[in-house]
């Protein structure tokens, strides 16, 4: 019996105080009964036909890619489906791996790279994103 009244009066208390919660929130500020639930929002700034608005160009980061034969190859190619950026972002790369990746490019995702262009570009990637050629 006494568990009973205690918890009776537990939840007495937290009732008055969630209650007397909600009555607080409701007192702040000024509300019409027709504006309870609403946000009010201030009304936008009208926009002028005649106004002059500028926007600063977005920044993009100039990439580098490293000097050497094939460089050229590589940025009129690798272009075509994939920034140059692609390239520089990878972890290097083992010789191995760079063949087999564009030669992926070329099979599987038919990129249509020249025979001869193929093999610069295998050859540039090799002499300069592999662990042992690749400058931080």
């Amino acid at each position: 019996m006494k568990n009973r009244a205690v918890a009776i009066l537990v939840m007495a208390c937290g009732t008055a105080i969630s209650a007397g919660v909600l009555y607080a929130d409701l007192k702040k500020g000024y509300y019409s009964p027709d504006q309870l639930g609403s946000i009010q929002q201030a009304v936008p700034a009208a926009i002028s036909p005649d106004a002059d608005y500028e926007v600063a160009a977005y920044p993009v980061p100039i990439l580098e890619l490293a000097p050497g034969d094939g460089r050229q190859d590589v940025q009129i190619y690798c272009n075509t489906c994939h920034s140059p950026r692609y390239i520089t972002m990878q972890p290097p790369l083992p010789a191995a791996t760079w063949e087999a990746e564009v030669n992926k490019m070329n099979k599987a995702y038919g990129a249509g790279i020249p025979e001869d262009s193929t093999r610069k570009i295998v050859v540039y990637l090799q002499t300069h994103y592999t662990p042992e050629s690749r400058k931080p």
